[in-house]
């Protein structure tokens, strides 16, 4: 395996020489299942695990290995398994909350080019949705592409056209493609125009989306289960429950992942800048720099919403997402006083069962 096709280069070489430990070599995350991992390597595929070192050193998940992550590992070539010393500098990051009340990070994916944020042309159509998902693709330093699938379920190219036109509206200057992976319109466009030797792509979307659709039609074979849609609501079941990455055929690699009913945010105050730089230019012109944007003379985004040049909608989403950015901030700060609480508890406590010196 050539491991430039995965996107090796001479920085990540360099990073890797500069580690203390010899004899290590490099590999790509391909699959993580329960702390261990698959990993691509110049030799082949290994089954991995990380030293005990660098378990102890950890101090929150987004240091342990992610899919996607370059990785030095010393490999055991007789028994296909490896262990990962670690983990190389990362380019990108597409994180999110985990789910339920831990306040902890969860890397989606990692070293990716480009992410393709896959909302279906159906009911479940929803541009509050995108506008979340922005949010954290511009925050992980990856390039954006919206992708609107199942362009076939629309009723006419007009109503396509349309959808194209709102969700550009939300997203400035921001690709937006209208695809049918079934039929495989577009499908060629997006391969032409950010997959390559050495590219990698990640597929991010809710449930019944189309992502494995998608996937599929570019690999150009059925690698991926496809579920089928609820016809109450037009979503789909979990038919992805793990974060993979795959190879596509002529270069370049896909990362699928599972699909989020809501996607949680983690850490995204210049995401939330690129995502809304409309409302922000807005809130720059009112006359007072402590404006609420209610009912304070001189405002511009109330001028805006009020003139139909902002809509509502957009604008009450960003006040949510902003508040929940700020929430967050307060729970992460508390999170991190506790533990280290905790630390300095757990050091007076050693220091009380060491005997005195004489």
């Amino acid at each position: 395996m050539n491991l430039t096709e995965l996107g090796w280069n001479e920085e990540l070489r360099q990073a890797l020489t500069g580690m203390s430990a010899e004899g290590l070599t490099a590999g790509r995350v391909a699959l993580e299942h329960k702390r261990m991992y698959r990993v691509k390597t110049d030799s082949g595929e290994v089954l991995a695990e990380v030293s005990g070192s660098m378990r102890y050193q950890a101090r929150s998940r987004g240091d342990y290995p992610a899919v996607g992550d370059w990785v030095a590992l010393s490999v055991r070539e007789e028994e296909g398994r490896a262990t990962i010393h670690g983990v190389l500098p990362r380019k990108s990051m597409f994180v999110r909350k985990v789910a339920g009340n831990v306040t902890e990070e969860q890397i989606v994916a990692a070293n990716v080019d480009v992410i393709f944020l896959v909302n279906a042309l159906n009911a479940d159509y929803n541009l509050r949705r995108l506008e979340r998902y922005l949010v954290m693709a511009w925050e992980s330093g990856a390039s954006p592409v919206i992708i609107l699938s199942k362009a076939d379920l629309c009723a006419s190219p007009e109503e396509v056209a349309l959808r194209v036109v709102e969700t550009k509206a939300i997203a400035p200057g921001v690709p937006v493609h209208a695809v049918s992976s079934l039929l495989g319109e577009g499908v060629e466009g997006l391969r032409a125009a950010y997959l390559g030797i050495g590219r990698t792509a990640a597929v991010a979307g809710s449930s019944g989306a189309g992502k494995s659709t998608l996937i599929n039609a570019l690999l150009g074979h059925e690698a991926m289960d496809i579920g089928a849609i609820r016809e109450d609501d037009a979503r789909g079941r979990h038919t992805t429950t793990h974060r993979e990455l795959l190879l596509l055929p002529g270069g370049g690699v896909l990362i699928d992942t599972p699909g989020m009913r809501e996607l949680q945010l983690w850490e995204a105050d210049s995401g939330l800048s690129q995502s809304f730089d409309d409302v922000e230019t807005l809130a720059a012109s009112c006359r007072f720099p402590d404006c609420r944007h209610s009912s304070e003379p001189g405002c511009a985004v109330r001028g805006a919403i009020e003139d139909g040049t902002l809509d509502q909608a957009r604008y009450d989403s960003y006040v949510k997402l902003q508040k929940e950015l700020a929430f967050l901030a307060r729970k992460e700060s508390k999170s991190l006083q506790t533990a280290e609480k905790d630390k300095w508890k757990k050091i007076h406590k050693e220091m009380r069962r060491k005997p005195s010196q004489p």
